[in-house]
């Protein structure tokens, strides 16, 4: 039986069903992901945005729901962090194609990604569940998605006062992809100190 990693340890009881509400507004967002970036690849930024708006305003409904209608499952709370990893690996690769940001700074989140996918594929092994977010990871990742959101916002309007939005977007992939690995260097330590007890 697969267990659910949560801040003391184990999360509150999810429950073991798949057709849930939120679970299918996650799986939607996952689905519009795709597009996102192809709207974003091709510099068509003003849509881009709208569908990022939905796309964030449903991540908080189905957190919602699943909260106070008691549908919280084992299968969302692997879908919605993975939503999350999808919108944002796809949106920087689709700003990377359209040379918006350095091939350098999709390759850094992508790594990460993959070492976290790893881990979990590892603790899988050994019944445990995907690990709970903390502060680190929810602030490198809100931070990373504030940034995609100013880059399109600037190309979206390209006019000469959108230059500090620019420099506070840079400023914004920078302090967010520091704060990605470093949340992923707790993870990894985090992960270490449950297999080291799984063996004593």
């Amino acid at each position: 039986m697969v267990k659910f990693i949560s801040n003391q340890e184990y999360s509150p009881e999810a429950l073991d069903r798949v057709f849930t509400v939120p679970n299918v507004i996650s799986f939607l967002r996952i689905c519009s992901i795709p597009y996102l970036a192809i709207l974003i690849a091709q510099n068509k930024m003003g849509v881009a945005l709208i569908i990022l708006a939905i796309s964030a305003f449903s991540d908080c409904v189905d957190g919602y729901i699943a909260r106070t209608f008691n549908q919280v499952s084992k299968l969302g709370q692997i879908l919605d962090p993975v939503a999350d990893r999808l919108l944002i690996a796809c949106s920087i690769l689709a700003l990377a194609f359209a040379k918006i940001i350095p091939w350098w700074a999709l390759a850094l989140v992508v790594l990460r990604d993959i070492v976290m996918a790893i881990l979990i594929v590892i603790l899988a092994q050994y019944d445990y569940g995907p690990l709970p977010v903390n502060f680190m990871g929810k602030t490198g990742t809100a931070l990373l998605m504030i940034a995609i959101v100013l880059f399109m916002i600037v190309y979206a309007v390209a006019t000469e006062p959108m230059l500090i939005l620019y420099a506070a977007a840079i400023a914004c992939a920078i302090w967010g992809i520091t704060l990605y690995w470093f949340a992923g260097v707790l993870y990894c330590i985090q992960a270490y100190k449950l297999l080291i007890k799984k063996f004593k």
